[in-house]
């Protein structure tokens, strides 16, 4: 999967989206994240899982986060390196489902990212971190005042996609594009197709050519298309 991964990061979520779109998959954006810093770059690595469950008092007493098998805490030491946690917050951005400790923990383990569909806290010590974090904020309040801690590694509903442990997450500056692992190889190899072709398109419209035919392509441009790529040039 290191090939896949890196053509998938390469192009980045724009590109796999509309692959996905190609598909017949058009519910793969997960909505309303952001990257907590500018400059997180492109983040690509399988899904690990972790649900919240709506607040139920008795199970979000603060001695709940000590107690053994709680899923939020289960995760942070489970989650494999190099696996993005994507985390099931409901949509709530008003409480936030882990702060600096637990980011630092991640970050320590070699974990590549975080996603949640809610918010974090200890903003200015999570960036220190040096975690990518894709959320939808930053708010003071933990996680259980507004959630209980759920189950680890199962399907979760996050920005109101679906997400099964070991999809793909392409995280950019755009947001985050969850891939089905079984057509993710496929996926990419199309994508960098995608992307060449585009580039070579955007450099026509920079020396002045009109979209109309050139993008979407009719039948003389994909012939010119393809006549630059037998000639082997390295510039578009």
């Amino acid at each position: 999967m290191d090939e896949t991964y890196a053509r998938l990061r390469a192009v980045g979520t724009a590109t796999v989206s509309m692959q996905l779109l190609k598909r017949g998959l058009r519910r793969t954006s997960i909505a309303g994240v952001k990257p907590l810093c500018p400059d997180q770059g492109c983040v690509v690595g399988p899904a690990y899982t972790l649900r919240f469950l709506p607040l139920r008092e008795d199970l979000s007493d603060p001695s709940v986060l000590g107690a053994p098998g709680y899923g939020p805490r289960v995760a942070i030491e489970e989650c494999p390196p190099g696996a993005i946690m994507a985390v099931e917050a409901r949509g709530i951005s008003t409480t936030g489902t882990l702060g600096d400790i637990l980011a630092a923990r991640l970050a320590k383990r070699g974990v590549a990212a975080v996603v949640a569909d809610g918010a974090v806290r200890d903003a200015v010590g999570m960036r220190a971190t040096g975690l990518p974090v894709w959320s939808l904020g930053t708010a003071a309040p933990a996680s259980i005042t507004e959630l209980s801690g759920g189950a680890v590694q199962g399907p979760i509903a996050c920005g109101n996609v679906t997400i099964f442990p070991g999809d793909v997450l392409v995280c950019d500056a755009d947001g985050v594009v969850v891939v089905p692992a079984g057509i993710a190889a496929e996926v990419a190899v199309d994508a960098v197709e995608q992307d060449r072709f585009e580039r070579w398109v955007q450099a026509r419209v920079e020396e002045g050519r009109a979209t109309i035919g050139l993008y979407p392509p009719n039948p003389e441009t994909k012939a010119e298309y393809e006549a630059w790529k037998a000639s082997g040039s390295e510039t578009p």
